[in-house]
């Protein structure tokens, strides 16, 4: 489905048509998480209260093991 970028105000916004929203299970006013992926690719979920508290523990532990997650990388 090819989407166009919207000024909305001073923003950028993707419009989302209501058949889309309707298939996701997402209405106006929902809350969403906007992950980056691999080649430059996007994905949209729907925002859950317990992923503040999942990410606050992905950054803990990246930066509890910074130095064995480089060694690993390379």
């Amino acid at each position: 489905m090819k989407l166009e970028l919207k000024k909305i105000g001073n923003s950028t916004g993707l419009i989302l048509p209501k058949e889309l929203l309707a298939r996701l299970g997402l209405q106006q006013g929902d809350s969403v998480t906007v992950s980056e992926g691999p080649e430059r690719s996007l994905t949209v979920s729907p925002y859950e209260a317990d992923d503040d508290e999942t990410m606050n523990l992905a950054r803990d532990v990246m930066r509890e093991y910074r130095n064995t997650l480089k060694v690993l990388a390379k």
